[in-house]
């Protein structure tokens, strides 16, 4: 386990992560919705995940997801990076009842999004344009390479938690060990 903390005005946040774990997590944010959707991350991307914010919720959840992502995608690249016998591309198409979500993904060392998901309004309390705000600060601070397309999709807690397991499973498969693709690099290093 690797262990990273980030104290601010806004939050307090201890992760501690194992990259090839089994997907065992303990997650308390302080936002319940996001909770569900991280313990759904650890569980499908078989990374063991032990998560505790404390984060102005009472202004809004915004900082606690945003500053998450930031902590866990610095984890995760410390985590993978330099990369080495793993297979580096990912790739999951994730259904859930009406809803598909596509996630393909780069171990790639050059933080990239593309986000084509159809949110408005709440999940319970959770403002849904606060995905787009996870997802922003994990790839950044990952290093990553990552493309989050919705396919279908009408119920909004549908659709976010595909985009969370499918993330998590393009994950899982980029960082399948692979003892025969070296670096899997042209240039020799990623």
């Amino acid at each position: 386990m690797i262990t990273k903390t980030r104290k601010t005005k806004e939050t307090d946040i201890t992760i501690s992560l194992n990259l090839q774990g089994e997907g065992k997590s303990n997650i308390k944010s302080g936002v319940g919705f996001l909770d569900h959707m991280l313990e759904s991350f650890s569980k499908h991307s078989l990374i063991d995940l032990d998560i505790v914010c404390n984060g102005d919720t009472h202004i809004d959840d915004h900082h606690s997801v945003e500053d998450i992502g930031i902590v866990l995608g610095a984890l995760i690249a410390e985590a993978i990076y330099p990369v080495k016998n793993m297979e580096r591309f990912g790739s999951a198409n994730i259904v859930m009842d009406e809803a598909c979500v596509n996630c393909d993904l780069d171990l790639s060392n050059r933080p990239f999004l593309v986000y084509e998901v159809d949110l408005q309004g709440k999940v319970g309390n959770f403002d849904t344009e606060l995905v787009e705000e996870f997802f922003r600060a994990f790839v950044l601070n990952a290093k990553l390479t990552v493309h989050i397309v919705q396919l279908r999709g009408k119920n909004q807690h549908h659709i976010i938690e595909a985009a969370f397991k499918a993330v998590a499973v393009a994950i899982r498969r980029a960082i399948a060990k692979n003892e025969r693709v070296g670096i899997p690099s042209t240039k020799d290093m990623l």
